[in-house]
């Protein structure tokens, strides 16, 4: 009876770490503390920031992260420059978002002490438009005391080419009214992560 005990003990015991590891290796992203701004240039050298309200993303125990944007959360501080992007660049109605697929080593992450940093290289896969791309992205990240943040240490060119974003481009360059519009943003991001 002692022996049957102490089995059920060290077994419910083993299963309560594995549980608890599990979980810790679980990663949210927390959207209010998160951004990813891109940078337009218009008329040769008019350049204006915009950003994304709306970010869902996780990391996985493998070390699997995937972000979703929410395109129509656009944000450029004007309303009909908002509309425009989502219906003539973006065209929300039939690609609602972007996705971001790549990896991470969790375990390095998982092992820094809160409050330290470390830079790393992360490859990973951008899907918007009905299109994927890869790049690469120089980020440094900062260990949490309850998870970690991420940011770019240089933006990331994203061309409209690589997405099937030409003819959209071209559409907001001719209702401004505009001589020209780059077919090329900078990217760049800070995104925040909870273990679960």
């Amino acid at each position: 009876m002692i022996l049957k005990s102490l089995i059920k003990l060290v077994t419910l015991g083993v299963a309560a770490v594995f549980l608890t590891s599990t979980a810790q290796a679980e990663w949210s992203l927390v959207n209010d503390s998160s951004t990813l701004s891109f940078v337009t240039i218009k008329a040769d050298h008019v350049a204006e920031v915009h950003t994304f309200d709306l970010m869902t993303g996780s990391i996985d125990d493998d070390g699997a992260v995937e972000i979703i944007i929410e395109l129509a959360s656009v944000n450029t501080l004007i309303d009909i420059r908002n509309e425009r992007m989502q219906n003539m660049l973006f065209e929300t109605s039939i690609f609602p978002e972007a996705r971001i697929i790549g990896n991470i080593d969790v375990a390095t992450v998982t092992a820094m002490p809160a409050g330290s940093t470390r830079a790393m290289q992360i490859s990973f896969e951008l899907d918007i438009h009905g299109e994927s791309n890869s790049y690469n992205a120089d980020v440094l990240v900062t260990r949490l005391a309850n998870g970690a943040v991420a940011s770019t240490v240089k933006p990331i060119l994203v061309s409209a080419d690589a997405h099937g974003m030409v003819s959209g481009v071209e559409a907001l360059r001719e209702v401004a009214g505009l001589p020209s519009i780059s077919r090329a943003v900078p990217v760049t991001f800070t995104v925040v992560f909870d273990q679960d």
